[in-house]
């Protein structure tokens, strides 16, 4: 309908100027003069004049509803539309290639309600452009090129609730406050990248927001005190990279906002901050410390159910006992390596649990738990896509839930441990089995073999230094050492006997002793009783090391029988000496005094012969 009447008053406009030309134009024919032909072009101008200013907002904004909200956005103008009248209560200018705002541009638009501005190219505004709009509840300049703020600018806002003027050029909001007079505002949203700086008394005359929010990722100074005349914010978010800004920013809120009984909701993300104040207060159900430089969380927030700590350097789960009704968490991101089956069991309460984009370290435990756990994978969210294992080598790279790992990688410690008791038994085996079977006996034997076997097969004749090396058993000692030696050192001309008690050299290995004595002996007697047969393995280290006489085949070898005793009885390991008995005589010594003595004329011929 109105478009229909604007058309319509257009065409009736050009009809009058037509009838204004055609009338010149015959009286030129009668009498052209030039008086005329200015006044015609003057009332054309005049007429022509009246359309654009009527038609100009029609045609940008085609969709001024019901409620006189205008939506001009997106239309490529590079000023304000004149044409506004007191009707409009809302006017939404954004995204086109606005520069400027001068006095005169909203001066008839008394009765906006709200005025968005935002991603145009406004870089100057006249001190009173904004005098006429008392009940202005929202204005957004934000995205713009304003370099500075002027409190001309808001003062006649009265009614302002939300004002957003972030995304400009602007370092700082001035020596004072640019807000004084918006004594209603609620929300407020500022900052940009080139902010730097809050002074002390920049935010005076505001008394209460619901909303604070500032964009100061360059924020480098901070005075003390510039939050305080604020004496209660509900919800305050802050992007600051200085830890001493934080701080100071921290600081003036806790005595003055942002810690009411009742505050439930804190986002604190992407602020640098290595460690968490433990003033935060104990009521939150929501904290959202993402992006910063965390290691550990230690806050206790009984009533706390959701916990965003993505993007920072944690390497386990927090304490479940200091959130216990914790229902949501977010810890990708971090340097979460595994959290295990106890771990996760602790938050009885959670549904949710993100924990992707970690290094997890796919240990045997680790995979068992997350593979075979009920429940698990409906928890975690991402899986299993964004579960990949940093470690072991072999599956770096592979997804957490499709790893497999053998027997062995999986149970080496009881592998291991289970090695080690099968070599033990088995070396246990061994022990029993050369125990029994005098092993090692034979083995300290074999030791006295090689070493006799690289020296000559018999001392040269000057080197006998001996008569006879006297082989016997400790136990046989007495009759050895108080007859045996009294008979033959006494004798005529005397024996000379080798005793390993009196001629051995001292601190010499006993079978090198041994060996040495047999050499330089021209004959060696064996002392052969019940006690020589069964000694103990140092014995038969003593005899055994005899073999090189019985390899020789000849008779430096002499067999004393000291006691009746049986081939048969004597072991098995002597089995030099059971051959000799067998196929060689031996002495007896008798019991009898009368035979006696004829025992010792053989022996002597023996030892002579």
């Amino acid at each position: 309908m109105n478009h229909t009447r604007s058309v319509y008053e257009e065409r009736k406009i050009q009809c009058s100027v037509h009838k204004a030309y055609s009338k010149m134009f015959n009286q030129s024919k009668q009498k052209p003069t030039t008086k005329l032909m200015w006044q015609v072009w003057m009332i054309y101008i005049a007429l022509a004049a009246h359309l654009p200013e009527e038609q100009a907002l029609r045609q940008a904004c085609l969709s001024c509803d019901a409620t006189q909200s205008c939506n001009c956005s997106s239309m490529g103008l590079d000023f304000i539309p004149s044409g506004l009248t007191g009707k409009i209560t809302a006017l939404n200018l954004a995204h086109n290639r606005i520069k400027l705002i001068r006095a005169h541009d909203l001066q008839q638009a008394v009765n906006l309600r709200a005025l968005l501005l935002q991603s145009n190219q406004i870089s100057s505004i006249d001190e009173d452009s904004f005098a006429s709009q008392g009940k202005l509840e929202l204005l957004d300049l934000s995205n713009n090129s304003l370099a500075r703020l002027s409190p001309a600018w808001f003062g006649p806002l009265f009614s302002l609730q939300h004002l957003r003027i972030q995304g400009n050029s602007y370092s700082d909001l001035g020596e004072s406050s640019p807000f004084s007079s918006l004594r209603n505002l609620n929300s407020l949203h500022l900052g940009n990248p080139q902010f730097s700086v809050i002074r002390q008394g920049n935010f005076e005359g505001i008394t209460f927001l619901s909303t604070l929010k500032i964009d100061g990722g360059n924020l480098s100074q901070y005075e003390p005190g510039s939050l305080k005349s604020i004496r209660k914010i509900n919800h305050m978010i802050i992007s600051v990279r200085r830890i001493d800004v934080f701080s100071a920013v921290i600081r003036d809120l806790l005595h003055s906002a942002i810690w009411p009984e009742n505050l439930k909701y804190l986002n604190l993300s992407s602020t640098q901050i290595p460690k968490l104040t433990r003033c935060i207060p104990s009521t939150l159900e929501v904290l959202d410390v993402s992006a910063n430089n965390l290691q550990d969380f230690g806050l206790e927030l009984p009533l706390l159910k959701e916990l965003y700590l993505t993007k920072n350097h944690l390497k386990t789960l927090p304490e479940a006992a200091a959130i216990p009704n914790l229902v949501a968490m977010s810890i990708s991101r971090n340097n979460l390596n595994s959290f295990s089956k106890k771990e996760f069991a602790s938050f009885k309460q959670m549904e949710l649990l993100d924990a992707s984009a970690n290094n997890f370290i796919c240990s045997c435990e680790f995979l068992s738990f997350i593979q075979h756990e009920a429940g698990i994978t409906q928890v975690l969210v991402g899986w299993p896509e964004s579960y990949i294992c940093d470690s072991p080598l072999a599956v770096r790279g592979a997804q957490v839930g499709s790893v497999s790992l053998s027997l062995m990688e999986c149970h080496r410690s009881f592998l291991v441990s289970l090695i080690c008791i099968l070599m033990f038994l088995f070396i246990l085996v061994l022990v029993v089995i050369g125990y029994k079977y005098h092993a090692v006996w034979y083995m300290r034997m074999t030791w006295a073999w090689l070493q006799a076997k690289r020296k000559p097969k018999r001392a040269p004749t000057k080197d006998i230094c001996y008569d006879a090396f006297v082989s016997y058993s400790e136990n046989d000692s007495n009759w050895v050492e108080n007859i045996m030696v009294q008979q033959l050192e006494q004798a005529c001309p005397p024996f000379r006997l080798c005793l390993h008690k009196r001629d051995f050299v001292p601190g010499k290995w006993i079978v090198d002793n041994i060996i040495d004595s047999i050499e330089k002996s021209h004959k060696t007697l064996f002392v052969l009783s019940e006690h020589f047969v069964q000694s103990e393995w140092c014995k038969y280290e003593l005899d055994f090391s005899h073999f090189r006489l019985f390899d020789e085949n000849n008779d430096a070898a002499i067999l004393i029988l000291l006691e009746p005793i049986q081939s048969q009885a004597i072991p098995k390991r002597f089995c030099k000496l059971r051959k000799i008995m067998n196929t060689k005589t031996y002495l007896e010594w008798p019991p009898d005094e009368e035979q006696q003595q004829m025992f010792w004329e053989n022996l002597k011929a023996a030892l002579k012969s």
